[in-house]
């Protein structure tokens, strides 16, 4: 019985050192925070227009485009191949980051990089496939924690090599390539599950045993065993046909029932509406830092505030645990306050003259979404199925990349505004601020109402004891 099946301590051990493995070294990327510096240096010499506005969309494009069916696909597949296929990616971006030239090229990275971050679902959703439902808690967060290790590091590793050594970006690259290669290799180490969330639910019995068997009782009549071997494969094509559309009708049954409440609809909304400009800040930020500070005297931290920033939103992550608060009261309240906080730290990094300043508000913005992007999860988990998160979760990051496509062709692409990017920054700004003011009614409404529902359950009480009286 291979690793995967096992039921014993080994059985969820080796896979999910595996799946740690390959979540580290594809985080481990010292290159990521420098890539705007890197693009516009003397290497592939790009203006900032260029990586704004015909460069950075392609990889929001391919992402939408790419999305959809991965989502399917990945489960079909039973997650590994899907893994293997995000490792490959990685390696494809990277070399084109090094070695190609000009805007098709890096238009070629971006479109690879869609690829891979389509591909991430696979990444999360493997780990279930293969360990018991005890050890889920202890993988997630063994899985998740080592991604935002392999980042933190990567940051801290890069800045340093870049402050102190002087090593050049190209460089910080080769590291990076080499990581990914890691990464890749070790993914295809991983064991194959028998079984996933949608198609693959039943671990069956070996297919080879099944239709050898079907062989030997068929053996005593030869002259049935042709007709009976092409009816054999006629039929299960014609099942996995059929089990192929009514997995599909039950996924939008599902999702029928997933947005059956009130309170799932707008926790959704805003995970789509926040994800869609969370996403545009982090493609883009890196541009208005270059505006600010140009990077080509190697005095920028972009590597330092980077790692703060992810032990800030890992710090406010885990926070969310040990705070007691009624959610379905104030849940609204808090997307509304901390969305105004998104937006005035938006406003803050457009307005300043000075990195530093752009720095801060870059560190508040992404603590803040990571600390309500938790709680957002935490509340639909809890009120679903785990094949239902992950149905709801793909869907909401759907209709966020929606968002995201339309606001890149209006306000990024060429082909569009194509803002410049300080008025992209206030654009989002202005977005954040609208959210909030959604989610702000939204909580008044609530708060309002519960009043005139006290209000009105103190009258009954007070009719019924005149009544008894």
């Amino acid at each position: 019985m291979g690793l995967c099946t096992n039921k014993g301590h080994d059985g969820w051990i080796y896979p999910t050192a595996l799946l740690c493995i390959y979540g580290f070294f594809t985080y481990m990327r010292p290159s990521e925070p420098f890539l705007t510096p890197y693009l516009t240096g003397p290497v592939h010499n790009l203006t900032l227009e260029q990586v704004t506005n015909s460069v950075f969309p392609v990889w929001t494009y391919s992402y939408l485009a790419i999305l959809f069916p991965v989502f399917l696909l990945t489960d079909y597949l039973r997650y590994k191949p899907v893994i293997i296929l995000q490792g490959l990616s990685y390696v494809i971006a990277w070399v084109l980051l090094l070695f190609g030239r000009g805007v098709p090229a890096m238009q070629g990275l971006e479109f690879a990089y869609g690829m891979v971050t389509a591909t991430e679902i696979a990444y999360y959703a493997y780990i279930y496939s293969v360990v018991d439902t005890e050890h889920y808690q202890k993988v997630t967060s063994y899985c998740r924690s080592i991604t935002l290790v392999g980042f933190a590091v990567a940051s801290v590793l890069g800045q340093l090599l870049v402050s102190l050594a002087g090593i050049s970006y190209f460089y910080l690259n080769v590291i990076s390539l080499v990581s990914v290669s890691v990464a890749f290799v070790s993914s295809w180490l991983l064991p194959m599950p028998r079984k996933s969330m949608f198609f693959h639910k039943k671990v069956k019995g070996d297919p080879a045993e099944t239709s050898s068997g079907k062989l030997k009782s068929s053996s005593n009549k030869p002259g049935l065993q042709c007709n009976e071997q092409q009816s054999a494969a006629t039929g299960d094509e014609t099942d996995k046909q059929t089990h192929f559309y009514h997995v599909l009708w039950l996924l939008c049954k599902d999702l029928r029932d997933c947005y059956s409440t009130s309170k799932l609809i707008y926790w959704s909304l805003w995970w789509a509406l926040a994800t869609a400009g969370y996403n545009q800040v982090i493609n883009y930020v890196q541009v208005l830092w270059e505006h600010v500070e140009p990077a080509q005297n190697y005095t920028i931290y972009n590597g330092g505030v980077e790692a703060v920033s992810t032990f800030l939103g890992a710090l406010s992550s885990l926070s969310v645990g040990y705070v007691k608060v009624n959610w379905e009261l104030s849940g609204e309240l808090a997307l509304a306050i901390f969305s105004a906080v998104n937006a005035g730290a938006l406003f803050l990094m457009d307005y300043s003259f000075n990195i530093w300043m752009c720095y801060a508000g870059y560190l508040i913005f992404k603590a803040s979404y990571m600390l309500l992007i938790t709680i957002a999860t935490f509340q639909i988990a809890v009120s679903l199925s785990m094949e239902r998160y992950a149905l709801m979760f793909g869907m909401n990051t759907f209709v966020a990349l929606v968002l995201q496509t339309i606001m890149t062709i209006i306000v990024v692409d060429n082909r569009g505004l194509g803002l410049d990017i300080v008025t992209q920054f206030l654009v989002y700004g202005s977005y954040y601020t609208v959210i909030a003011g959604i989610f702000f009614v939204r909580s008044l409404y609530i708060l309002i109402s519960l009043r005139c529902k006290r209000h009105e359950n103190y009258q009954d009480r007070d009719i019924k004891e005149e009544t008894h009286l």
